[in-house]
């Protein structure tokens, strides 16, 4: 019996011996092709980069995983009790491997064998991070040898509270959630520091399988999953048995992140941000970087801009009638879930989609698109409204696909049944709506900062979800007569005066093969012998073709391109007239640069970038401060800002400048903005066959460009100018931007000299003159002494040279004023 057992014994230890042998054997095998645990020291997840206004407000989010990274100190306490008790209670006791989970899985494994259940895991913290990190997903022996190997190396290597900080920023948690803070902004629109325990709790419940614990899908199991780790959460002594109880009866409270926490009308702003961010840093960088992006924008402006745009567009639109339904669909049976079908446009919430269901001389009965639940399931809700024939009289003006007009007489005319339409709920009146469009024409708008160059507010087209094209940044447009400002600036550089006088009069330019090129002012009438202060205030074409030719074209092209207009400017005098192409961001620039002072700028859309570790990459204002950073007030005046910026236009001439187009506001072109009472300047812009319409108009603190007109350029039509389109937008925004605020004159540099001069003859005024006007002149000039005229004698080179001297010259010479205008 003793040799039986010592067989026995013997066979046993051989057969353990076998083996150990073997088991240490595989384990041998498995370990050689272990990847490098000591990446885990430096490691650096992919972050999602945010991009904020300049108030703070988020303005967007761009990552491959949506991910914010939490340094363990930052971690609250509570959250940490919660996921060591959902996945690891002996987190901080084990060396990578927990045996009492470990025989607790055998035991479960053991009961669920044949049940078809996924075999249940005991993997500790420390072997998920290896498993997240270093291995694959594949549940077989291998790995998980190879998971318990890596977890007790890396036990070794690193801290308890480093291997918790990697696994809580690494975990995916649903819903395009990685990590913790991630987690806590998309179920709970909160920080990690503002979460309760039940939502904690909810959170620690998602690593098992987030889409099985979906808050609207699931919400029995996911409910019965957070309890659970409620109840371990109490069983562990991180809470009480009251709180937990307290935290079981709560519903789950997700409230999910939408649009509305992003800044509103921002799309076209934010794309041009980050168009920016991939060519300096590329999208590497932008996706998986984690920057922090400070912008210049500026919500509240950025609101108003858009406000102002959408209404100008419109109501241009509206002139010229109606294009047609949206969509058309079959309105028997249930028509909400063929018309929710049709995506609307995100960035048009005023504006709703609507089908027609009858139609009467008096109104339109329409259905109001309904809206998805949480869950995703259509709303049952069919809600109904009407559109008044008052309210839609606009739409009488019928035009086809191939661009045949008609009119029709009343509602049934212009709608039919099944007809989808944009609706647009009308202020104080109950359920009634607007009959909407989208607009043909199409425009944007810049407002900026002059000191600076921030860009306070871009506006690139009716709707970005339409279309991403930026037409304040990307299309190139002739800027007309908005370019006038820089020729008459050159002039005033180089020896003119606000006074000096040219000839509104005819014009013939022989261009060669091009043949005779016949300038003409608007409207075709012409003024005589004026001052360049009423060739800018009324936008004279030809007295700039005149000013042009005398002082050289050369160098009006010189300061288009100092201004930053163009990157080339053809010596050609067409030029002067606005014939170039450049964007509305690039001719704003140049605007604020006038009312800087005549020192340049660069235009930012930026402020501050910093990278993952808070450290500051790009800064856009590179202003000196020497006495900023001081220790302590020792009574020092306060410090001053060096600008080193370079003097583009002498601070005389941009002063004088201004001040011809402010009267471009008081008295020319613009005087529609007169109802503003304030200090303004500005200029519109026309091309020819009125392709294009443009504004720009500044005070001392802030800049605004407008510009209209087709993607495809055509005519606007006979009112489609600058004055009658542009300058409204520009009135509207400021009449919302500048509430509250002080009016700022522009002020006039030391040493000029006002003198009364003569509004016509730009001569010295005599005492009583009723035509008198005050002009600033720069030390060493003044108003003429001799009756001169530019361009009454000379002949124009645009190739071959062509005398003048004609009876209609002689004529515009002699009308004088005239009121000829």
């Amino acid at each position: 019996m003793i040799r039986f057992f010592g067989y026995i014994f013997a066979i046993g230890a051989a057969v353990l011996i076998i083996g150990l042998g073997v088991a240490a054997a595989y384990v041998g095998a498995v370990s050689k092709d272990l990847p490098d645990y000591e990446v885990l020291e430096n490691y650096q997840p992919p972050v999602m980069t945010r991009m904020h206004a300049a108030n703070g407000k988020l303005m967007a989010e761009f990552a491959i995983k949506r991910r914010l990274y939490l340094p363990i100190q930052a971690v609250p306490d509570m959250i940490k009790a919660a996921y060591i008790s959902a996945e690891d209670k002996n987190f901080y006791e084990h060396f990578g491997l927990d045996p009492e989970g470990f025989l607790r899985a055998i035991v479960n494994n053991v009961k669920n064998i044949g049940s078809g259940r996924r075999p249940e895991g005991a993997s500790t913290i420390t072997q998920q991070v290896a498993k997240n990190f270093l291995l694959t997903a594949n549940a077989t022996l291998q790995r998980k040898v190879q998971e318990a190997i890596l977890a007790m190396r890396i036990e070794k290597a690193y801290s308890k509270d480093h291997i918790l900080e990697l696994y809580l920023n690494e975990i995916y948690l649903g819903r395009g959630a990685y990590g913790i803070a991630a987690a806590a902004l998309t179920y709970f629109n909160k920080s990690v520091n503002e979460l309760t325990v039940e939502q904690i709790a909810y959170l620690a419940a998602l690593p098992k399988g987030p889409a099985n614990y979906d808050p609207f899908k699931h919400t029995d199991r996911a409910l019965a999953r957070r309890n659970w780790v409620l109840d371990r959460m109490a069983e562990n002594n991180y809470i009480s048995q009251e709180d937990a109880e307290i935290a079981r009866k709560k519903p789950l409270g997700v409230t999910l992140r939408g649009n509305d926490n992003y800044v509103f009308a921002a799309d076209y702003f934010t794309e041009e941000v980050r168009r920016q961010i991939v060519a300096r840093y590329g999208s590497d960088t932008l996706y998986q970087g984690g920057l922090s992006v400070r912008t210049t924008l500026n919500p509240q402006l950025q609101y108003m801009a858009r406000q102002a745009l959408h209404d100008g567009l419109v109501k241009f639109d509206h002139i010229y009638g109606w294009r047609g339904a949206f969509d058309h669909i079959d309105i028997m049976g249930d028509w909400g879930v063929p018309l929710a079908a049709i995506e609307a446009y995100a960035d048009l919430p005023e504006w709703q989609l609507a089908v027609v269901l009858e139609t009467a001389k008096d109104r339109v009965k329409i259905g109001l698109q309904p809206q998805k639940e949480l869950s995703g399931a259509l709303s049952s809700q069919r809600k109904t409204a009407f559109i008044s024939a008052a309210d839609m009289k606009w739409a009488y003006r019928l035009v086809d696909a191939r661009g045949y007009r008609s009119t029709a007489r009343d509602p049934t005319g212009v709608l039919k049944p099944g007809d989808v339409v944009f609706v647009q709920a009308i202020k104080g009146k109950f359920n009634a709506y607007n009959l909407q469009q989208f607009p043909k024409i199409q425009g944007a708008m810049v407002v900026m900062e002059p000191k600076t160059g921030r860009v306070l507010a871009m506006i690139g087209g009716f709707s970005f979800a339409k279309s991403e094209f930026n037409r304040a940044t990307q299309a190139y447009r002739q800027p007309g007569s908005a370019f006038k400002p820089f020729v008459y600036s050159a002039a005033l550089d180089n020896g003119y005066t606000p006074s000096s006088v040219v000839l509104d009069g005819p014009v013939e330019i022989d261009q060669g093969p091009a043949g005779i090129w016949r300038p003409k002012n608007y409207g075709g009438t012409f003024a005589g012998p004026s001052t360049l202060r009423y060739g800018i205030e009324h936008s004279r074409n030809l007295m700039t073709v005149r000013l042009a030719n005398d002082v050289g074209m050369p160098i009006v092209a010189e300061y288009a391109e100092r201004f930053g207009i163009y990157e080339h400017l053809q010596p050609v005098l067409a030029m002067a007239l606005g014939a170039g192409e450049t964007t509305v961001l690039r001719l704003v620039s140049a605007y604020a640069v006038i009312a800087n002072g005549g020192r340049s700028l660069d235009p930012s859309l930026v402020d501050r970038i910093q990278d993952r570790y808070g450290k500051t990459i790009y800064r856009h204002d590179r202003r000196i401060c020497e006495q900023c950073n001081v220790t302590s007030w020792q009574n020092q005046p306060e410090p001053v800002l060096i600008d080193e910026r370079d003097q583009v236009l002498d601070p005389m001439t941009a002063y004088q400048i201004t001040s011809m187009m402010e009267g471009v506001i008081q008295r020319g072109t613009a005087r529609r903005l007169q109802y503003l009472k304030r200090d303004i300047a500005g200029k519109t812009g026309t091309t020819n066959d009125s392709k294009d319409a443009w504004f720009v108009g500044f005070t001392p603190d802030i800049v605004i460009g407008v510009y209209m007109g087709y993607d495809s350029p055509k005519s606007l039509g006979a009112a489609g100018t600058g004055s009658s389109l542009a300058a409204p937008v520009f009135g509207e925004f400021m009449s919302h931007a500048m509430v509250g605020k002080p009016d700022v004159p522009f002020k006039m540099p030391e040493g000029m000299i006002q003198i009364a001069i003569d509004r016509k003859t730009g001569m010295r005024a005599s005492a009583g003159n009723a035509n008198a006007f005050v002009e600033a002149f720069k030390p060493g000039t003044g108003p003429a002494d001799v009756y001169q005229v530019i361009g009454a004698t000379e002949s124009f080179r645009e190739g071959v040279k062509v005398p003048l001297k004609s009876p209609q010259v002689n004529q515009a010479i002699q009308s004088g004023a005239g009121g000829l205008y």
